[in-house]
Order: C-alpha cells, then structure tokens, then sequence
C-alpha cells in the first residue's frame, strides 16, 4: 500500500486535522470519530505498518510505547478503575478497516464477550 493513500499516515503527517490526545517519536493518540462507547480512542504508530500481523521484534520498543501511554489516557478518561478494553482487528474478516496498526481504547460502559 502506498501510505500517502493511508488515511492515518496523513493524519500523522498533520494532511488531516485532528486533535492529538498523544503525540511523540513513536506513537500517537486520537479521539474516534464514530466511537462505540463513551470512550473511544485509537491509538497508532507514526511509521506505517499494515497489522498486528506485520509486527517483527523491532517493534517491542513502540508497543511498550503505546501500551503505556494506553494506560494513561485510560487514568486520565477516567476509566482505569472501572476497566477498559484495548483491542486491534487484523485483516478484513476480523473487521480492520484501515490498513493502519491501530488499537482502540474502549471504556465507560460494560463490555461483552465475546466481542463480535
């Protein structure tokens, strides 16, 4: 895929406005546009990779990124004692829409399972 056609490549890039909830070197943080709970946030590495399922070992450093700052923005949403979920689809039958790694922090209301 050619990232100018990703949609969250050009929203890290500042192509598409958003409010960064989070923004460093290696991961960033935005609200959901269409969210699915009362919190509902999508967090991202700023280098393009398509899935969970091209994730190599080089990759540790920016998930333990992303899985922290997760945690704070759940503490700061509010969140964090009554519980969240923190999930990413791989692929088009697991309901990935944008071929962009993302996870989406989910709270504020009960969650089911399973999920789907």
């Amino acid at each position: 895929m050619d990232t100018t056609d990703c949609i969250f490549c050009r929203i890290i890039a500042g192509e598409i406005p958003a409010d960064f909830l989070h923004n460093d070197d290696l991961v960033v943080a935005i609200a959901d546009l269409h969210p699915k709970a009362p919190t509902h946030l999508l967090l991202m590495p700023r280098e393009h990779v398509a899935s969970a399922a091209n994730l190599t070992d080089a990759d540790g450093p920016m998930l333990g990124r992303l899985f922290a700052v997760a945690a704070r923005l759940a503490g700061e949403a509010g969140v964090m004692e009554s519980g969240y979920r923190l999930v990413t689809n791989s692929g088009k039958g697991a309901g990935q829409s944008v071929p962009h790694l993302h996870f989406h922090l989910l709270g504020g209301r009960s969650m089911r399972w399973p999920p789907g």
